[in-house]
């Protein structure tokens, strides 16, 4: 397939935010084309348990959910680093997939909907002119109507743009790294157990093919106090709770090595930067803690595909456009990213999150009220 001078919407970015914004706008009759840095199919850095509040949306979208059997996530376990833990029904509930077998189908998908995709492309750079996005890639050059940047965490264009979080001094907020393996263990099918130890946190969760999801947070700083090995930081400081020794002992791991990203960012986040909408972790990122970053994205393609859509079909100007997006997301993120910043300065010491969790394991309905804060409802 060759590159064209001339779209509709043009995607940056094919992780679930920009496949499902793709598939949407292929879907309603818009000529679309998606660029992909990676070469699907492809493992990332995620906790890999999505909302229910997201199924039906993933199943408009093509994708057969009921058929593949996948874990039902009904459970959560908090650990403190001496072991002491809380246990807790999820009121919504979700399920376990990996980013590698849901991203894949989600781009057969989109190019079965008539998406132009091209993977192991690098977009350089956007700039707006004469009421269109121009778009820059190693392949070529087009431009489009309406861009969507959905590039993850941090990219080559958060910095080129200089996006303001990308200038702010390290500090609590913007300074970690993520590790994630699949492994096999014996594990619950229905639960989602958070770990903390100090420095970070540990998620593990079931996905498919009875394989676990394994994905843990930690600062730059605990990396560098063990020599920036990752096996030495998690001999030294995971498997001091409990809960991480078993597992990091006994687990079967599936890969050489793990997959990693460095400087993420939990500082606020603009949804517009030249003119681009930007969709999932580029718009914002919620803390793994809380466990719905994927939620968000899915949600966030669709608040931001109903304005691009009034927007081609001449109901609203780019402004307004623009303008509801943004207050769309804020609506809907807003309130989630506040609560999981508080949430998150809670965890990361060991005094603070023993504390903590002494004091409010009695108070059942507390733990669900904070879980209600960061999910939303089925859309």
């Amino acid at each position: 397939m060759e590159l064209e001078n001339r779209y509709d919407i043009a995607v940056i970015g094919g992780g679930l935010a920009g496949l499902a914004f793709a598939i949407q706008g292929a879907h309603a009759g818009y000529k679309v084309v998606l660029f992909e840095r990676e070469t699907y199919p492809f493992h990332k850095v995620c906790g890999e348990y999505i909302s229910h509040e997201n199924w039906n949306f993933l199943q408009e979208l093509g994708l057969p959910l009921s058929d593949w059997h996948l874990p039902n996530i009904s459970k959560l376990l908090i650990s403190a680093p001496n072991g002491k833990h809380i246990e807790q029904d999820l009121p919504l509930g979700g399920f376990g997939i990996s980013r590698y077998r849901i991203d894949d189908a989600l781009s057969q998908i989109a190019i079965k909907a008539g998406v132009h995709l091209f993977d192991d492309t690098k977009v350089l750079n956007v700039m707006y002119r004469n009421n269109s996005c121009l778009v820059f890639t190693n392949k070529g050059e087009t431009e489009a109507l309406v861009a969507a940047g959905t590039f993850g965490k941090r990219s080559n264009l958060d910095v080129k743009w200089k996006r303001n979080f990308t200038r702010i001094k390290p500090n609590k907020l913007n300074h970690y790294v993520g590790v994630k393996y699949h492994v096999r263990i014996p594990y619950p099918p229905d639960q989602i157990a958070l770990h903390n130890f100090e420095g970070g946190y540990c998620g593990i969760s079931r996905i498919e093919d009875n394989k676990c999801c394994l994905c843990y947070l930690t600062t730059a700083y605990h990396l560098r106090r063990n020599k920036n090995d990752i096996h030495e930081l998690e001999k030294n400081i995971l498997m001091q709770n409990p809960f991480l020794k078993t597992i990091f002992s006994e687990a079967e791991f599936l890969y050489k090595e793990p997959v990693t990203i460095s400087r993420i960012s939990f500082n606020k986040k603009s949804q517009i930067e030249q003119h681009v909408l930007l969709i999932g972790d580029a718009a914002g990122m919620i803390t793994p803690l809380c466990g719905n970053g994927m939620s968000m994205a899915l949600h966030g393609s669709k608040l931001a595909f109903e304005q691009a859509n009034d927007f081609l079909r001449g109901r609203i100007n780019r402004f307004e456009m623009e303008q509801q997006y943004t207050q769309q997301w804020e609506k809907h993120f807003g309130k989630r990213l506040i609560t999981g910043r508080i949430i998150q300065r809670f965890f990361g010491s060991a005094t603070l999150t023993n504390g903590l969790l002494a004091a409010v394991k009695p108070f059942p309905r507390f733990i669900n009220w904070l879980i209600s804060l960061t999910h939303g409802q089925p859309y």
